[in-house]
């Protein structure tokens, strides 16, 4: 779902233009994965502010979403690690931290995991193969947990980033 999201992003962007300001926070494995995927030069020219986590608190992104610097936090895509966390409410990662800083201060969340929906997936690896994918029982329960969060809504594909934004910035 990396570079579908990239795609959404750069659209959302385009479209919004005028009102909105997009900043890209990336976690230590995100950043890896994104250089992985080659979508890392296609990233930083698209988006003025791309940063990568240096730890929980650095940047600042939990800070800046508990005080409304931002109109809401979308993590996309989320890994099943990020979204485990953030279920349990552990707070170790920028990402994870910023989402439970965020909710505790009201802030509209939204987090499209990776692991859905229990079953069978194809991904496509950077040098284009598909490979196979089980996504395991307790990655969707988890994923299900943070529907049940006050003030987090859960995106099921990129293309639902499409509906947050015009709910936020729609005239």
């Amino acid at each position: 779902m990396l570079t579908e999201t990239l795609e959404v992003m750069k659209q959302m962007k385009l479209q919004y233009q005028h009102v909105v300001d997009i900043q890209v926070y990336l976690s230590k494995a995100g950043s890896q994965v994104v250089k992985y995927y080659k979508i890392n030069d296609d990233l930083r020219m698209s988006f003025d502010r791309v940063l990568v986590e240096v730890d929980s608190n650095s940047p600042f992104l939990a800070g800046w979403t508990q005080v409304g610097k931002f109109e809401f936090l979308l993590v996309a895509p989320a890994s099943s690690n990020t979204v485990a966390k953030i279920a349990g409410g552990i707070c170790d990662t920028m990402l994870c931290n910023a989402v439970i800083m965020g909710l505790k201060a009201f802030a509209s969340v939204y987090v499209m995991p990776t692991d859905y929906r229990e079953g069978t997936v194809y991904t496509k690896l950077p040098n284009g193969t598909r490979m196979k994918l089980r996504i395991r029982q307790e990655d969707a329960k988890n994923a299900q947990k943070l529907s049940n969060m006050e003030n987090l809504a859960v995106l099921e594909r990129p293309s639902d980033i499409c509906k947050v934004f015009a709910k936020h910035f729609s005239t």
